[in-house]
């Protein structure tokens, strides 16, 4: 098969004298030529006759002397070539018959034996390379021929078939191959993927392990030194304990030989008062008995003039009335000085109002100390004033919110950046200023405050018991009579038992109980405050003293009532666990005489506090404990970190509560 070629065809026999003819040489003129000169020389030397003989010398004639013959050279093309054509155009394959194209002829090209160069062809007349033959013969040599033809043909379409097999074939296995080599290189690309991917992994995971150890290392650190700083912490505890107590104990000495000379001067001047009381009694006995005597001997001298005998009753009347004065003078000595006499405004038992004025003279002392303190110092405490308010105002009834409040307070007293006469009086004030609000709640979270912040700064419960009384004088307990001798107005007064001037006017009495039974309600929790390992310094002790002074001292009108009645409701649990029956009795002598007296008032606005008194005493409601008493226990959050027996918090250790 020859692309892109012409086929050269020769009208003649496939085979002369044995010698076949190849349908199909490759080859070129000069060849041709040469071979045709070996075939004539051939047959001319053979003995058998031969179809055609050469008449004349082969000569090539130009090419006007060359006639057109029929039967001379057919160039004809196949269709394989114009397939293959095809096939590289548009890949498509077409089995059709050999397409006869012009022919041409050159029966009378004649070739010279001599010629021996191109340049020496000289063109003859007409030539031809055979002899014209018999009828039969060309007839035999064109069925030959087209016989030749339809094997070619045959063999040419088998070819062809093959051909397109193959074509096929190898495109197939082409494509088969670059389906291989695409998957090949997907798998390779899906291999450096998965590689990437699994060294990624790796690279995470000895990272992650890496991260891991790190930090096991730097908890495994911190632990110890935690651990350290908690060993020192709790050597430094021990030490400032240590120094604390001793701290204590010298003021504590201090403090007695203090109370000692004051209990002996005012024993001095008790003595004084009664030798001088003594001396003025005697002076008014004498002076009174010489008025009577004076008198007798004038009725006598008169009588003595009339002739009549004295009268035995103006004796006995002098008698009597020295008698009387004598025993007036014995109870105004036995009567210990309460300041509850008759004509005067104060209703109150001596020891109370001893240790109140105890009490504010502490407290005033440490006003002026603040306030020189301030004058002569550039430095601001504001900042640990405001600490100190706002540690209060987050106090609520959970356990670990009182202890950590209370560790953080005593860290601001035990600061020595601070004074701690400043930490005293703001601590002091906002408690009570914090409690004026009526929440039982908030009371009780504050006594529990309070009470562990004494424990620890002992100066804590005198100064804000001296700020109790200031606000409130029922926490002395304490009465003022109105008197219009005593004060110059109603308002006066009102200011004297603790009414706020509002707006230029004074305060309702709705207002005014209200705070006064938040005062009492705070002063109440502080009484009953009881914590396992801590001793209350204002405890149920001074509870009962100051319900045995609230009674025997105290008449019954409104304020006193809301005071009682705001006491009983949270410190009287407390109270009836310890006293038992006493406080029993107590209750009834408040049931019997208290109430009968509030009663007798006819008073409509006692009726409401009446009511609750006595539905407090018949329901028994001292049985039930007061709401706000036991702390909540703290969040699931922080049970679940395990903690030590104590809570430690800066330089003191606080107790668990039950």
């Amino acid at each position: 098969m020859y692309r892109g070629a012409i086929k050269l065809e020769l009208r003649c026999p496939q085979k002369v004298d044995g010698i076949a003819i190849d349908p199909e040489p490759d080859w070129s003129f000069d060849a041709l030529l040469s071979e045709l000169n070996s075939l004539e020389t051939r047959l001319n030397a053979s003995s058998k006759p031969v179809p055609f003989t050469k008449t004349k010398s082969r000569e090539i004639s130009t090419g006007k002397s060359v006639e057109s013959n029929a039967r001379a050279f057919v160039i004809r093309v196949s269709d394989d070539e114009l397939e293959n054509d095809n096939e590289r155009k548009g890949e498509e394959v077409h089995n059709g018959s050999l397409v006869a194209v012009k022919r041409f002829t050159c029966d009378a090209l004649y070739l010279s034996e001599s010629d021996d160069s191109d340049d020496d062809v000289t063109l003859g007349g007409e030539s031809y390379l055979m002899d014209e033959v018999g009828l039969a013969d060309g007839a035999l040599v064109e069925l030959t021929h087209q016989h030749q033809l339809g094997v070619k043909e045959e063999i040419r379409n088998l070819i062809s078939t093959l051909e397109t097999q193959l074509i096929s074939e190898n495109e197939q296995s082409n494509s088969a191959l670059a389906q291989v080599e695409k998957d090949r290189d997907m798998r390779r690309e899906m291999d450096r993927k998965n590689d990437t991917v699994y060294q990624r992994k790796i690279a995470e995971a000895l990272d992650n392990h890496l991260t891991a150890v790190q930090r096991d290392h730097e908890l495994k650190s911190q632990i110890e030194e935690r651990k350290i700083r908690s060993d020192a912490a709790y050597e430094e505890a021990k030490r400032k304990e240590r120094a604390l107590q001793e701290e204590k104990i010298r003021q504590e000495k201090v403090k007695a030989e203090a109370e000692m000379q004051a209990k002996l001067r005012a024993e001095e001047a008790k003595r004084a008062a009664l030798e001088a009381e003594k001396r003025a009694a005697k002076e008014a006995a004498e002076r009174e008995a010489a008025e009577n005597s004076k008198r007798i001997t004038a009725g006598v001298s008169q009588d003595g003039a009339r002739g009549r005998q004295p009268d035995d009753s103006s004796v006995i009347a002098g008698a009597q009335s020295r008698g009387s004065r004598s025993d007036g003078t014995k109870k105004l000595q036995s009567a210990d000085f309460s300041s509850s006499d008759v004509g005067s405004t104060v209703r109150a038992t001596e020891s109370a109002l001893n240790i109140e004025q105890k009490r504010l003279q502490k407290l005033k002392e440490l006003d002026e100390e603040n306030q020189s303190l301030k004058l002569s110092s550039n430095e601001d405490f504001s900042g640990y004033e405001k600490d100190i308010s706002r540690l209060i105002r987050q106090i609520r009834g959970l356990k670990d919110n009182v202890r950590t409040k209370a560790s953080e307070l005593v860290k601001i007293f035990n600061n020595p950046l601070c004074p701690q006469s400043i930490s005293l009086a703001t601590f002091s004030k906002k408690v009570v200023s914090r409690c004026e609000t009526p929440d039982d709640n908030v009371a009780m979270s504050c006594g529990y405050v309070i009470v562990l912040v004494a424990s620890q700064v002992p100066q804590v419960m005198d100064i804000l018991l001296g700020e109790f009384h200031r606000a409130c004088i029922y926490t002395v307990p304490k009465h003022i009579v109105y008197s219009e001798a005593a004060f110059e107005s109603e308002e006066a007064y009102y200011k004297t038992i603790g009414y706020r001037e509002e707006d230029g006017k004074i305060e309702s009495l709705e207002n005014y109980l209200s705070r006064l039974k938040s005062y009492m309600r705070l002063y109440a929790a502080l009484i009953q405050t009881e914590i396992p390992g801590v001793q209350n310094a204002h405890g149920l002790k001074e509870g009962w003293a100051w319900l045995a002074r609230f009674l025997n001292a105290l008449p019954a009108n409104i304020y006193t009532a809301v005071a009682l009645n705001a006491f009983l409701q949270l410190a009287g649990f407390a109270l009836f666990k310890k006293y038992k029956s006493q406080f029993r009795k107590i209750l009834d002598n408040i049931y019997d005489n208290f109430l009968n007296a509030l009663k007798a008032r006819e008073d409509s606005k006692l009726n409401l506090v009446i009511a609750e008194i006595q539905y407090y005493i018949e329901d028994k409601k001292f049985l039930e404990e007061p709401e706000g008493r036991t702390l909540q226990a703290p969040p699931l959050s922080s049970t679940l970190v395990p903690e030590a027996d104590y809570q430690e918090y800066g330089s003191f250790i606080l107790p668990e509560f039950d």
